[in-house]
This record gives structure tokens, C-alpha cells and sequence, in this order.
């Protein structure tokens, strides 16, 4: 009964995780889309909201590597899924404060919040499916 109550909290956490990965996406794609005109679609903001779910219930709480000498190097995947997580998080956070800030920034910078979401979502995406296969 133990096992099972754990397993249920631990989808509850990961789903939990993923909807705030989904909020963040949208967060991008309202940011990305009204700064660059082609990327105005419902379509493009369902995308970075799947992109944002993935990531962040794949990348998020991933199976670490136990520390002992069998295992002495560095685990890729963990720091990829760091990595993903900062540059997802980091191009969230910009596009909420454009947002909420009402500020104007330069073309340029829209497009990289846009490279740094689907960058860090893909290495969340990757790291995660990756630290996963090693089970």
C-alpha cells in the first residue's frame, strides 16, 4: 500500500511539474508570438506549451547516478537536464517580465528567449529520456 501511495504522490509531482513547464511555454509563445508576427498562431503557443510539458516532467527529477568509484564520471545526463532546466526557466522568466514590464525590446532579443526555450526544453527532453534508459 506504501509503494503504491508513493508512486501516486510521485505522478502527482511530475504532472505538477509539467504544468508549470506548460505555463512557462505559453509565457514564451505569448511573448515570441507577439513580438514576431509569422509566430502568432494558436498552433505555435500549443507548441512551446507541449514543448514546456515534456521538458519539464522528463527533465525535472531525474534518476541520478550513485556516488562510488564504479561511477566516477560526470553525469551527462543530470547536467544536461540542469542545464535545460536553467536556460528553460531563464527564457520563461524574460518573457514574463517583457510581459507584465511592458517593455519593448529589440527583435533580436525575442528571438533569443524563442532559442533559449527550445534549447533548454530539448535538453531537458534528451537528458531526461536519457537518465531514464540507464534504469
Amino acid at each position: 500500500m506504501r509503494f503504491r501511495v508513493r508512486k501516486t504522490a510521485h505522478l502527482f509531482e511530475r504532472v505538477g511539474l509539467a504544468m508549470a513547464g506548460a505555463a512557462c511555454g505559453l509565457f514564451v509563445g505569448a511573448y515570441v508570438g507577439s513580438a514576431i508576427a509569422p509566430l502568432t498562431t494558436q498552433g505555435f503557443l500549443l507548441l512551446m506549451m507541449l514543448l514546456g510539458f515534456v521538458g519539464f516532467y522528463l527533465g525535472i527529477d531525474t534518476p541520478q547516478l550513485p556516488f562510488d568509484d564504479a561511477h566516477s564520471t560526470i553525469d551527462a545526463a543530470e547536467l544536461l537536464s540542469a542545464a535545460g532546466t536553467l536556460c528553460a526557466a531563464l527564457a520563461a522568466l524574460a518573457s514574463v517580465a517583457v510581459i507584465v514590464l511592458r517593455l519593448e525590446p529589440h527583435i533580436g532579443f525575442a528571438w533569443l528567449v524563442l532559442l533559449g526555450w527550445i534549447a533548454g526544453a530539448a535538453m531537458q527532453i534528451v537528458g531526461g529520456a536519457k537518465a531514464r534508459m540507464r534504469k
